[in-house]
């Protein structure tokens, strides 16, 4: 299952427009995308379930995509978090 750490560098870190976004982010992949802080796990298609990582900016995600389109997953979830969120402009 491959995977990125990447890290919130947005000014309000995973907040409700940023998870709205990464939710719409992995809306058109097949595969199943979670994201992990430390121990918590998130369904990334579950603005609710990333809500409660309670992850604010400076924090390092873990990002596992399941599945055919996997890698593109995870690579459209990088560059959200590079834009950080389209966000900070």
């Amino acid at each position: 299952m491959p995977r990125k750490t990447l890290t919130l560098t947005n000014r309000r870190g995973l907040h409700a427009r940023a998870a709205t976004r990464l939710v719409a982010c992995c809306q058109p992949f097949e595969s199943k995308v979670h994201v992990y802080k430390g121990t918590q796990q998130a369904d990334a298609g579950n603005i609710m379930a990333l809500l409660i990582l309670a992850a604010p900016c400076g924090t390092e995600l873990t990002v596992h995509a399941e599945g055919e389109d996997a890698e593109q997953a995870l690579d459209a979830v990088e560059a959200l978090f590079t834009a950080r969120f389209d966000e900070d402009h």
